[in-house]
C-alpha cells in the first residue's frame, strides 16, 4: 500500500537519535519497492548509539529499555527449538529468525514490513526516481494481492489492468495468503524479461490474463494543459522530491497561455503518494496561510506541523481537486487541507484513506524494519486513516454519450404559421440526424462544467458590482 513520510527535519527539530535513518516516502510497486524519497541523518549522540529497536521500546523520558515479557519469550525459544528439530526438512536459524521478524511486523499493519538485504538495496536504487518493473502499486485484501493503482504510462496501465483489480497468480503461482512484500519479490525481474498476471475483477465472472513486459519506470510528477482557453488542468500522478516545483512551473505555463486563469482542475486520481514535503509544497501554492497537516505518534521526534507561506502563487485561481479510491497518503493530504480551508472544490470519490507515516529503521548495513510511527491530520484534526477524504460532490466514473439533437424533438420554429421573431435573426431549425458523442473522461468534464459556471457566476457579481457602483455615481 502507499505510504508517505515526512522530511527528517522540520522546524529545527531533526531525528538525531535514529542513526542512518531513513525517513520513507514509498509505494509497493511490482517491481522493487519504489521509493521517492530518503534522508539520512546526522550521527546520534553517544548516549544514544544504541540499537533502534532499543530505542523504539522505550517510553518517553525512560533511561532503560522496557522489561521483555519472559514467559511469551519462553514459548517462542521452545517454538524455534521445536522446528529446528521436528520440521520435515533442515532450516538454519538465520532464516528461521527472518520468518518470525516478518510475521512479527505483518502482524501489526498492512504497513510495517521487515526488509530484507534485497529490499533495502531497492530503496536506494529507487529514490532515483527510476526503477525496473510493472509500474503497479499493490496491497493486500482479504488475503490477496490487490492493485491501489497502476501508474500513469507504465506497462500495467497501457495493458488495462485497473485499480480494485486482485492479481491471483503471477506465471501460473497461486497468490493466495502471500505477503505483499513476497508478491512484488515475485514481480520483480530483469528489465525486458516479461511476466504473466492471472486477474479477477469484481463483476466480472472470467479472469483477465495479462502478460506483461518489465520496464524501467520513470514516473513523469506532473503535466499540464489548457481544456479551454482560460482553464487549465494540472495531473500529478506521484509525490517526489521536486513535485512542488514542477506544480509551480506548469502555473506559470499555464498563465502565460491563457493571459490569466479563470479556473483549475487538479488531477490526483489514482496518485498513490510519495513524499509528505512535496504534498505540502503543492498545498502551499494553493494557500497563503494555515495550518497545512499535522503528524501525531507516541514520541515527540514524531510529531510535526506544517504551515503555508505568505504567497500565492495560484494567484486564487477557482480550483477544483479530482481524487478517487485511488488516491491515497500525501494526495489525500492535499484534498484534505485544500478541502478543510475552502480553497478547492473536491470532486469525485472517496479517496484510499491510508493516513499513517512509516519510517525505515536500520538493523544493519543490509537489513531494516519499516514501522508505522505516526498518524496525520487536516487542519481541521481529521484522521484520513481507513477513512479517506469525502468529496464534495461525488461523481463516480463512467462514459456518457451526447447528443445533438434527437427525431421528434420540436420547437416553436416548427410549428406551421409561427411568428416571426423580427430581430432578423436567423431561425434556428432542428436537425434529424442524431450525432453521438462518448465523452471519455466523465469525471474531468463534469470539472470543467463547474468552473465554467463558477466563472459566469462571478462575471455576473462582477458586473452587477460595477453596475450598482456606476448608478451611485450620476445620482
Amino acid at each position: 500500500m502507499t505510504e508517505f513520510s515526512g522530511n527528517a527535519s522540520v522546524s529545527g527539530r531533526c531525528f538525531s537519535w535514529l542513526s542512518a535513518a531513513f525517513i520513507v516516502a514509498a509505494s509497493l510497486l511490482i517491481g522493487p519497492t519504489h521509493l521517492i524519497a530518503q534522508e539520512q541523518t546526522a550521527q546520534p549522540p553517544a548516549q544514544l548509539q544504541d540499537s533502534p529497536l532499543n530505542r523504539f521500546g522505550r517510553q518517553a523520558g525512560e533511561a532503560q529499555p522496557l522489561p521483555l515479557p519472559l514467559d511469551e519469550v519462553r514459548i517462542f525459544t521452545e517454538a524455534l527449538e521445536a522446528i529446528r528439530n521436528a520440521y520435515v526438512e533442515d532450516i538454519d536459524d538465520k532464516t528461521l529468525l527472518s520468518f518470525a521478524i516478518k510475521g512479527m511486523l505483518a502482524g501489526l499493519d498492512p504497513h510495517s514490513a521487515y526488509l530484507s538485504a534485497e529490499d533495502f538495496d531497492s530503496l536506494t536504487e529507487s529514490t532515483q526516481g527510476e526503477f525496473g518493473g510493472l509500474g503497479i502499486e499493490v496491497g493486500e485484501e482479504n488475503g490477496y494481492i490487490k492493485v491501489i493503482t497502476p501508474i500513469d504510462g507504465t506497462p500495467a496501465q497501457r495493458a488495462g489492468i485497473l485499480s480494485g483489480d486482485l492479481i491471483v497468480e503471477i506465471n501460473g503461482r497461486p497468490l493466495r495468503e502471500l505477503q505483499v512484500n513476497d508478491a512484488v519479490e515475485l514481480m520483480r525481474g530483469a528489465v525486458g524479461t516479461s511476466i504473466d498476471l492471472t486477474i479477477i475483477r469484481e463483476g466480472d465472472p472470467e479472469p483477465y490474463e495479462f502478460t506483461l513486459v518489465r520496464e524501467i519506470i520513470a514516473v513523469a510528477s506532473v503535466r499540464h494543459s489548457t481544456e479551454a482557453p482560460g482553464f487549465g488542468y494540472i495531473r500529478i500522478a506521484q509525490f517526489k522530491v521536486n513535485t512542488g516545483a514542477e506544480l509551480l512551473k506548469s502555473l506559470q505555463a499555464l498563465q502565460a497561455e491563457n493571459d490569466g486563469l479563470k479556473g483549475l482542475i487538479l488531477d490526483l486520481r489514482n496518485n498513490p503518494g510519495g513524499i509528505l514535503q512535496a504534498s505540502v509544497d503543492v498545498v502551499d501554492a494553493f494557500l497563503s496561510s494555515g495550518k497545512i497537516v499535522y503528524t501525531q505518534g507516541r514520541f515527540d521526534e514524531s510529531e510535526f506541523d506544517y504551515y503555508a507561506t505568505p504567497t500565492d502563487p495560484s494567484q486564487g485561481v477557482p480550483l477544483v481537486v479530482l481524487i478517487n479510491n485511488g488516491s491515497a497518503s500525501a494526495a489525500e493530504i492535499v484534498a484534505g487541507a485544500l478541502q478543510d480551508h475552502g480553497r478547492a472544490v473536491i470532486m469525485g470519490t472517496r479517496s484510499f484513506g491510508k493516513g499513517s507515516v512509516q519510517t525505515v529503521l536500520p538493523l544493519t548495513n543490509e537489513r531494516a524494519i519499516k514501522l508505522t510511527t505516526a498518524l496525520y491530520f487536516t487542519p481541521d484534526g481529521i484522521s484520513i486513516q481507513a477513512q479517506g477524504i469525502q468529496p464534495d460532490i461525488i461523481v463516480d466514473e463512467a462514459y456518457v454519450t451526447r447528443q445533438t439533437s434527437r427525431r421528434g424533438a420540436y420547437t416553436e420554429a416548427d410549428l406551421e404559421g409561427h411568428l416571426r421573431n423580427g430581430s432578423g435573426a436567423e431561425e434556428l431549425l432542428p436537425t434529424v440526424v442524431a450525432e453521438q458523442v462518448v465523452v471519455s473522461d466523465y469525471q474531468l468534464n463534469e470539472a470543467l462544467t463547474l468552473l465554467k459556471g463558477w466563472n459566469i457566476m462571478e462575471t455576473g457579481r462582477n458586473r452587477m458590482t460595477s453596475d450598482s457602483r456606476t448608478a451611485d455615481n450620476q445620482q
